[in-house]
């Protein structure tokens, strides 16, 4: 399996703390989705909830990954994850104290989606420095594999906490869980950055310079579309699940956290799945990447017509299991053959394809929910979508097999 990177004390070092942030940053997650929705009952506000989460990256990121390429990556980590543990311990405070209002979750959920703009450009510009170059792959891989794994378990911790001792004590556990992460950041070393004259460029001519390594290299290229493509519509639809889990099958926050709980669980297995198939070649995107993102799409339609609670789990699980591994294989076909001075720009803008994409498709599902029904509604944009890509992906194949003219 492709896991060398766990033979460097310093990325194990890096896992351990990471695994209590992650577990933070999803007990959080289920937390704000399910306030949202036991305040106002509107599809609608969950979806708006969650694109405040993911919309400040679409214009924050690219200056994020601009600024990490130029300064000290590890203060960089510890700033952003030192205002996560602040935020959240403020969140904590309003909600024990009974001062929570859809207005003031809406400004908690904006300010925690700027530190998200940053913090997906800086792990990623992070984490490959712990290690040496030829185990990059593997920490893209294992560093997928952590984040699901809390994926899976925060949910399902955070669902039952909810219920069981209420939002505020969740929320209290939730914070605290960012201290033993920022003491582990606070110790790690990082191998040096290769020295470049890109810290001097102006800062929007450098930039400029990662918009065009992206738009020239045709594997990039190719990366950024499938991740953009599969975020809009199947991670848009699984950031907007408390509608699916009360509203549709009345099954309140357990359920939720259970559902939230299976995509963790699909995530894991195709972070696995990747993580047994053989290392990935520098240069292109493998063929099963590309038709992984057309079953996605389909899976989105077919969990809108789910009759059951047992059958939405397991398509939900699914969906989850085919972004892990197009999320896993676009990041790797773009990390392989990037300089370590260009990490925070380029990643950035994956980060913008990545999380904007999710947040787009979360607010437009909301919408449309609140239209036409949540079933409907996932219906509809699964379907169409799977069939707009797969006509796109007929007509790219055609192109290359016709004869020149």
């Amino acid at each position: 399996m492709n896991l060398g990177a766990l033979k460097s004390g310093n990325f194990r070092a890096y896992v351990f703390g990471a695994a209590f942030g992650l577990l933070a940053i999803w007990m959080q997650r289920i937390v704000m989705s399910w306030l949202a929705w036991d305040m106002t009952g509107s599809p609608s506000f969950v979806g708006f909830v969650a694109l405040l989460l993911f919309a400040p990256a679409i214009v924050l990121s690219p200056l994020v990954g601009v600024w990490v390429d130029r300064v000290n990556v590890k203060r960089a980590m510890l700033m952003v994850q030192g205002g996560n543990l602040f935020l959240c311990a403020a969140l904590w405070a309003i909600v024990a104290l009974g001062w929570i209002t859809p207005l003031l979750l809406a400004l908690f959920a904006f300010l925690i989606g700027v530190l998200i703009a940053a913090s997906h450009p800086v792990r990623m510009a992070m984490t490959p420095r712990l290690v040496r170059r030829e185990y990059v792959s593997s920490v893209v891989t294992i560093v997928a594999i952590n984040f699901n794994i809390a994926r899976m378990v925060g949910p399902a911790v955070g669902g039952v906490m909810i219920a069981q001792i209420g939002v505020a004590h969740t929320l209290l556990l939730q914070w605290l869980l960012f201290v033993p992460y920022l003491v582990v950041l606070s110790r790690l070393s990082l191998r040096p950055r290769r020295k470049s004259g890109g810290a001097q460029e102006p800062f929007f001519k450098a930039l400029g310079a990662g918009l065009s390594y992206v738009w020239q290299v045709k594997t990039v290229r190719e990366a950024m579309f499938v991740a953009g493509m599969l975020a809009l519509v199947a991670r848009g639809a699984l950031e907007v699940l408390p509608p699916l889990a009360d509203g549709v099958f009345a099954r309140g926050a357990d359920g939720l956290g259970a559902l939230m709980s299976v995509t963790g669980l699909g995530a894991i297995l195709g972070g696995f799945s990747k993580a047994a198939l053989p290392p990935q070649a520098p240069g292109r995107l493998p063929l099963l990447t590309r038709l992984a993102i057309l079953l996605g799409l389909f899976l989105v339609a077919l969990l809108g017509l789910a009759p059951t609670w047992e059958m939405a789990l397991a398509v939900a699980a699914g969906m989850s299991f085919v972004t892990t591994l197009t999320a896993i294989s676009t990041q790797t076909a773009i990390q392989l053959d990037l300089e370590d001075d260009m990490r925070g720009r380029v990643m950035s803008l994956w980060a913008v394809i990545a999380a904007g994409g999710a947040a787009l498709g979360a607010g437009g599902v909301g919408v449309l929910a609140d239209l036409m029904g949540f079933q409907n509604a996932l219906v509809w944009c699964g379907s169409l979508s799977a069939l707009s890509v797969a006509g796109y992906l007929t007509l790219v194949s055609l192109k290359k097999k016709a004869p020149p003219l």
